[in-house]
């Protein structure tokens, strides 16, 4: 599921404490990221599935959830309606 691989980027890369996702009305706002992790986010979304965000910042008022639900819409619209590789936001391990 995109919102399980999506956390798992945050938490790994920009330290975002796993328990706030427990939270159904966290926002992106409260996810504690400066503009720079929040477009390291973004950026990382648009190279692993293909193509550019129309509007990225209008993420950044949505619930976490809203977010996830919004970027798994504009990637299946990118992708013939399909959602590809989950695994591509996966961050290696670095032990």
């Amino acid at each position: 599921m995109l919102e399980q691989v999506i956390q798992k980027h945050l938490i790994d890369r920009a330290k975002v404490d796993p328990a706030r996702f427990d939270d159904p009305a966290l926002t992106v706002a409260d996810l504690g990221l400066d503009s720079l992790g929040f477009v390291e986010m973004l950026f990382e979304i648009e190279e692993r599935f293909g193509f550019q965000l129309a509007d990225p910042m209008k993420f950044q008022p949505m619930t976490f959830r809203d977010m996830v639900q919004a970027l798994e819409t504009e990637i299946r619209e990118h992708h013939g309606g399909q959602l590809p590789d989950l695994g591509a936001l996966s961050v290696p391990s670095t032990s």
